[in-house]
């Protein structure tokens, strides 16, 4: 069984991705701040490292002995500055590279995201080819497409990089479908042209699914699109996830430029843009299929 090193163990995708590792028998220890987080991991059963992601000094020799490293911390909040998101975002991974490097880890594997190819148009069959946009006007997805080069960039003799990308990941306690519930019950969420588009959606397993074939099967300094291979209407998608929440608040609809003024980017392309990504590439070279179907999903 491998040592394993986790950033962003205590998020959403880092704790299913922790008790899954734990499960298969991996020894883990995870990167937190907090009380409250070190409290998430150790009752999973994984070692809390208290540290700073950005200050290498604080947790870099916990590091040592690693099998691999997965880097899933970021910053996720889409109304952070600019600074913000370059601090925790780009100089975290920075960090998270060198001390990779510094405890001669074999593999880091990043948590990836479409929304670092956001730059206003949508996302159309788009497969691994499409280029980054370290130029968007979104923060969020500009530090993502710099993060992700960084990862990428650092592929090479001692060091193997690989990046995962989900898309709109789901699944009981998501804290996406938390925020757009709780935005909706504060009146500040509505259907951008009715919302009727095609998306694609990823459950938190297949997330992490695609996580663990990163580590095993992944080419190095490469990038895959992990989704649940079974597109969906936004807006029928999202009704039934605010129905498994008791949202009963009416939810009105809003036209495209009203969006472009209320509506801050990159909320606006990731609610009111279809996504259609391509897998083939993750399905072929790392056997990747969803172990969470929405059939499965519901019963």
């Amino acid at each position: 069984m491998a040592q394993v090193f986790v950033t962003g163990g205590s998020g959403f995708i880092g704790r299913v991705l922790v008790r899954r590792l734990l499960d298969e028998g991996h020894s883990v220890r995870a990167l937190v701040r907090s009380a409250a987080s070190a409290q998430v991991v150790t009752a999973f059963g994984a070692r809390a490292v208290t540290g700073e992601l950005t200050d290498p000094a604080t947790w870099q020799d916990a590091v040592t002995g690693s099998d691999v490293v997965f880097h899933l911390a970021a910053e996720t909040d889409i109304t952070a500055d600019r600074a913000r998101h370059e601090l925790v975002t780009v100089e975290g991974t920075r960090a998270v590279v060198a001390v990779a490097r510094f405890a001669q880890a074999p593999r880091l594997v990043y948590c990836g995201s479409e929304a670092a190819l956001l730059a206003g148009e949508p996302l159309l069959e788009v497969d691994e080819t499409a280029p980054l946009r370290p130029d968007s006007e979104a923060a969020y997805s500009a530090t993502k497409a710099d993060a992700e080069q960084i990862v990428l960039d650092a592929n090479g003799p001692g060091l193997a990089t690989v990046s995962i990308r989900p898309r709109f990941v789901w699944g009981p306690e998501s804290i996406l479908i938390e925020g757009l519930v709780a935005g909706a019950r504060a009146g500040q969420f509505a259907w951008i042209e009715g919302g009727r588009h095609l998306t694609d959606v990823t459950h938190v397993a297949n997330a992490v699914e695609g996580l663990m074939l990163g580590w095993t099967k992944g080419r190095p300094g490469q990038a895959y699109f992990v989704t649940d291979q079974h597109r969906v209407v936004l807006r029928e998608f999202l009704e039934e996830q605010f129905a498994s929440y008791g949202l009963d608040t009416p939810i009105p609809d809003m036209d495209a430029e009203t969006a472009a003024e209320q509506v801050p980017v990159p909320a606006r392309w990731f609610l009111g843009q279809p996504c259609l990504l391509r897998t083939d590439k993750a399905t072929t070279e790392l056997g990747y299929a969803p172990v969470i179907t929405h059939e499965r999903s519901h019963s």
